[in-house]
């Protein structure tokens, strides 16, 4: 990828003027980066463009792009804040210094005690206010820990662990939270190929085996749907939707604790429907409900009832020719751009504007995060708020050792045990949370200990 593919890409949404602004962003990196090397052995400047490349595809300003292409210019290059901002202006030299103040935080400790949580819950806290101050700062972050994931290969094995872990803990989660699916099944899929290869080549190897029979069958299924359609004169867009291997994982970890195979997985044959109104979406799902019979229990409505991170959909699983189970997601065009790319997809710094309420409503829980820390003392309690609140469909437990393990919200004591080890699913008896007995379906809360019997 090139400076010239980035200038391309921002051409188709932003106006001359502000290409100016990023092209004179990349020429001063490039002469501040000049002989610098990754170490990878690459340039140094294909770092921040690769940022850039990452932003631009979310379409963000001209500010945010110049901002990512100079994010590294202070910490590497000996360049100060206000020099950036003597050649680039306020706007984006604020943005490179809170990118800046967000690449120094730490999340790792090596140990799990007191202090570390209390630096924990200071960094949280200092990145919580940098997102409220401006978003487009944790944007940077996101890409800048995407490519970094790309590139962990140059890293020490220990090393490569490490920033695994903390993107599969704090980045994909915060992703997540802020609707940018584009970035989320990115950093999980890559987090979990250093911290489970057996795992991930394992899954890899079982989709491989099945491909063909899977496109043969979306290929059927699209003609049926699509002739179904015309007849009936509903304008949709029909596709195969890739399911992401990190879910497939998380999937078949939850299946093998109620002792199903990987087959059984229904959303391995999964189909995306895009249309232009709301109405066309519940007319669609009519008409795969009249195709195919329903599996009970499994549509969702997220178009009446929204995900916290403002996701809407419905989705829908039907037994296609009575055999194989098909997951199916309808969405408006809108739905799936907001669902792609999240709070990104609402950032217009277009002058004049009036501002976007919608935006503004789904970052209320930010700005009331930023007021609720305030009221807490003690590191504890602020780590607990914010996690509940951001890792929202998540829980974050410890292991008796300390490391922290990721669990869907709802997770059991026996979840746990097969996400520490299959085998130990298999001979788990019983299990203590917090060093007390619990039954097995006991649902896990943010922070507890769990030890298996």
């Amino acid at each position: 990828m090139s400076f010239s593919e980035l200038i391309l890409k921002a051409k188709e949404y932003l106006p001359p003027e502000k290409l100016a602004v990023v092209e004179e962003a990349y020429n001063f990196a490039l002469k501040a980066h000049e002989g610098q090397v990754r170490k990878s052995g690459e340039p140094y400047v294909e770092h921040p463009l690769q940022v850039a490349l990452t932003l631009v595809e979310l379409q963000l300003d001209a500010s945010t792009l110049a901002a990512a292409l100079l994010h590294d210019v202070p910490e590497n290059c000996g360049i100060s804040v206000s020099e950036v901002e003597a050649l680039v202006g306020a706007e984006v030299a604020k943005l490179v210094d809170g990118a800046t103040k967000m690449g120094r935080l730490s999340w790792q400790a090596p140990d799990k005690g007191a202090v570390a949580r209390q630096q924990q819950a200071e960094n949280l806290r200092k990145m919580l206010v940098a997102m409220a101050e401006d978003l487009r700062v944790v944007f940077i972050k996101l890409a800048d820990r995407l490519h970094n994931m790309r590139t962990l290969d140059a890293l020490s094995l220990e090393r490569r662990r490490g920033i695994a872990q903390e993107t599969l803990e704090i980045y994909a989660p915060l992703a997540h939270r802020l609707g940018i699916w584009e970035l989320k099944w990115q950093l999980e899929d890559l987090s979990f190929r250093y911290l489970e290869p057996r795992k991930y080549r394992q899954i890899v190897s079982l989709i491989a085996a099945r491909r063909a029979q899977r496109e043969s069958f979306i290929t059927q299924v699209i003609q049926i749907l699509r002739t179904e359609f015309e007849r009936l004169g509903l304008k949709a867009e029909v596709s195969g939707r890739p399911k992401h291997i990190y879910s497939i994982y998380r999937k078949m970890e939850k299946y093998s604790s109620q002792g199903k195979q990987f087959d059984d997985i229904h959303d391995l044959l999964a189909l995306r429907v895009l249309v232009s109104t709301v109405p066309d979406c519940y007319s669609v799902v009519g008409v795969i409900h009249s195709l195919w019979r329903p599996i009970p229990e499994a549509f969702d409505d997220f178009i009446a009832n929204p995900k916290p991170n403002g996701y809407q959909a419905l989705h829908t699983a039907v037994m296609y020719l009575g055999t194989v189970p098909l997951e199916v997601q309808i969405r408006t065009r809108e739905m799936h751009h907001i669902a792609e790319y999240g709070l990104a997809a609402h950032w217009r710094y277009k002058e004049g504007e009036p501002k976007d309420m919608h935006f503004e409503e789904r970052i209320a829980w930010l700005r009331q995060l930023i007021e609720w820390h305030r009221e807490f003392t003690g590191a504890e309690d602020f780590l607990e708020s914010v996690k509940t609140d951001i890792f929202i469909d998540q829980v974050f437990v410890y292991t008796p050792k300390g490391e922290i393990k990721d669990l869907p919200k709802g997770a059991t004591p026996l979840d746990f045990a097969y996400r520490v080890h299959t085998e130990l699913g298999h001979r788990c008896i019983g299990a203590k949370v917090n060093g007390k007995l619990v039954p097995l379906n006991y649902e896990l809360k943010n922070g507890d200990i769990v030890e298996i019997m």
